[in-house]
C-alpha cells in the first residue's frame, strides 16, 4: 500500500509539469485570426468651396513724385542770398535766392528814360499834325508836308509801344532776381552757392523741387494677365470692383502695408514690345512724407470680385519636380488620389484653385507622410495653427 501512494504522487508531479510545458510553449499568434489590416491613417481635410475673393495682383513698381520743379536762374547775375534750409519743405512763391539786383534796376533805368524820350516825341508829333490839319485844309502847305507829319507821328507811337515793352521786359528782369519757389514740396540741396555767377547764356539750376503727398507709383503688369482678367469680366466670372477706380495697397521692402490706400489713375494704351508689360499708375497719400521718389515698392491691385474661387491653404498644394501643382482628394471611398491643379493668386496664407477642383471636394492638408497608395485614411477636419477653429466647413 505505500509503494502504491508513492507511485500516484510520481505520477500525479509528472502530468502537472507535462501540462506546463505544453502550455509554454503554445504560439500566442494562434490565438489571433491572421490577415488582419492596419487601421485607416488619420489625415486633415478641408472642403472645397466657392469663396467671394478679391481677384488682385501684386506687382512691382517704382515711386515718383506727382510734381517736380526745377528751379533756375532766368537772369544774369551773382547770387547774394540763399533763403532755404535743404531738404526742408517750401511752400509755392517762398524765397529761395536772391540775385544782385544793382544791374537789373539800372536797366530798368534806362527803359525808363527811353519810354519817356518815345513819349515826348509822340507829343511834337502829335503838336506839329495839330497845327497843319487846318494848313493843308487852306491849302497853306503842302500835302506832302502834312502827310510827313502823320508818318512822324505814327512812328514815335510805334516807338513809345516798343520803349514800353522794353521797360516791361526790364521790369519782369528785375523781378527774377528773387528766384521763388515754382510750386510747393520738398526742396532738395542748393546747385549754387552765394557768390556764384549764374544766368550766363542759358538758365542755371539752382534746386530742384519734388511734390510728395500725394506721391505717384508707376508699376507694370503682363498684357496677357490683364487679357486673361477682361475676359474674365465680359464672361461675368469675375465681377468689377465697385465704383470707379479699383483700389490700390502699397507693400514695402520690409513687408509692413502702407497704412493709406491708393487709386488706380490710369493704364497705358500700348504695351512693351520687349517685356510685353502694360505700365500703370496709382496715387497715394503721402502726408508724413515717408515715401520718397526711387524707392522700390510692390503694389496690390484689387481688380474685381470672383464668388466662385475655390481657395485651399498653401500647405495643401504640393509641387512636382516640373513645378506642375497637385493636391491628394479624398474620395467617397475614403482613399485619396492625386489631382493636378491650376493655382492663381495668393490671398494672405491660401492660394486660389482656378482649375482642377469642383465644390465638395475634400483636399488633404496634413498628414501626407501617412497616405499610402490605395489605403483608404480617416478625414479629420483641418484646424488652423493658433485659431483653434475647424476649417473642413464651407467658408463664407
Amino acid at each position: 500500500m505505500p509503494v502504491t501512494s508513492s507511485a500516484a504522487r510520481v505520477a500525479g508531479v509528472a502530468l502537472l509539469t507535462l501540462s506546463v510545458a505544453t502550455g509554454c510553449g503554445r504560439d500566442p499568434s494562434a490565438a489571433q485570426p491572421t490577415g488582419a489590416a492596419p487601421p485607416p491613417a488619420p489625415v486633415a481635410i478641408v472642403v472645397a468651396e466657392p469663396t467671394p475673393t478679391i481677384v488682385s495682383s501684386e506687382l512691382p513698381g517704382r515711386l515718383e513724385p506727382t510734381r517736380i520743379a526745377e528751379v533756375r536762374a532766368r537772369v544774369p547775375g551773382i547770387v547774394q542770398k540763399r533763403a532755404f534750409r535743404e531738404g526742408s519743405e517750401v511752400k509755392a512763391g517762398q524765397l529761395l535766392f536772391r540775385i544782385d539786383p544793382a544791374p537789373l534796376q539800372a536797366d530798368l533805368a534806362a527803359a525808363d528814360a527811353s519810354l519817356q524820350r518815345a513819349e515826348a516825341a509822340l507829343a511834337l508829333a502829335r503838336a506839329e499834325v495839330a497845327r497843319f490839319e487846318p494848313l493843308v485844309k487852306a491849302n497853306a502847305i503842302s500835302r506832302q508836308q502834312f502827310d510827313n507829319a502823320l508818318a512822324q507821328q505814327k512812328l514815335a507811337q510805334a516807338d513809345v509801344a516798343a520803349m514800353r515793352a522794353a521797360r516791361d521786359r526790364a521790369r519782369l528782369n528785375l523781378g527774377y532776381a528773387t528766384v521763388g519757389a515754382p510750386i510747393s514740396g520738398r526742396i532738395g540741396r542748393a546747385l549754387v552757392t552765394e557768390g556764384a555767377l549764374v544766368g550766363q547764356g542759358e538758365p542755371t539750376p539752382m534746386a530742384t523741387i519734388q511734390q510728395l503727398d500725394p506721391i505717384y507709383v508707376d508699376f507694370t503688369q503682363p498684357a496677357t494677365e490683364l487679357a486673361r482678367l477682361r475676359k474674365a469680366f465680359e464672361s461675368g466670372s469675375v465681377e468689377r470692383v465697385a465704383g470707379e477706380s479699383a483700389r490700390v495697397a502699397l507693400v514695402l521692402d520690409d513687408g509692413t502695408e502702407h497704412p493709406a490706400t491708393g487709386k488706380l489713375l490710369f493704364s497705358d494704351v500700348t504695351v512693351d514690345p520687349g517685356t510685353g508689360q502694360v505700365t500703370l499708375r496709382a496715387e497715394f497719400p503721402n502726408p508724413d512724407r515717408s515715401l520718397l521718389p526711387g524707392m522700390y515698392v510692390r503694389v496690390r491691385l484689387e481688380q474685381g470680385v470672383d464668388r466662385q474661387a475655390i481657395r485651399l491653404p498653401r500647405q495643401a498644394i504640393q509641387r512636382s519636380s516640373d513645378g506642375g501643382a497637385w493636391v491628394w482628394v479624398v474620395g467617397d471611398d475614403d482613399v485619396p488620389a492625386q489631382r493636378t491643379v491650376t493655382t492663381g493668386a495668393t490671398v494672405g496664407d491660401e492660394l486660389i484653385v482656378r482649375e482642377g477642383l469642383k465644390p465638395g471636394d475634400r483636399v488633404v492638408v496634413e498628414g501626407f507622410q501617412k497616405i499610402r497608395p490605395g489605403a483608404p485614411v480617416s478625414a479629420e477636419p483641418w484646424v488652423a495653427r493658433g485659431t483653434g477653429v475647424a476649417d473642413a466647413a464651407p467658408r463664407s
